[in-house]
């Protein structure tokens, strides 16, 4: 059986840009989960703030 190793962005600082919603939003919401210090940009502030507090301080 192959299973990919987990990756550690601890320590890492990522910018997602169109992360309010989509991939942009799921790619932040990975990178988060994996450790990294994620900033997040949109367009859309509303949805951009949901997306932030859902992710919270990881």
């Amino acid at each position: 059986m192959n299973k990919t190793p987990a990756l550690d962005f601890s320590g890492e600082t990522a910018l997602v840009t169109g992360a309010s919603r989509g991939i942009g939003e799921a790619i932040a919401r990975s990178l988060a989960e994996l450790g990294a210090d994620v900033i997040i940009v949109s367009r859309k502030l509303e949805s951009l703030e949901a997306v932030a507090n859902s992710i919270g301080d990881r």
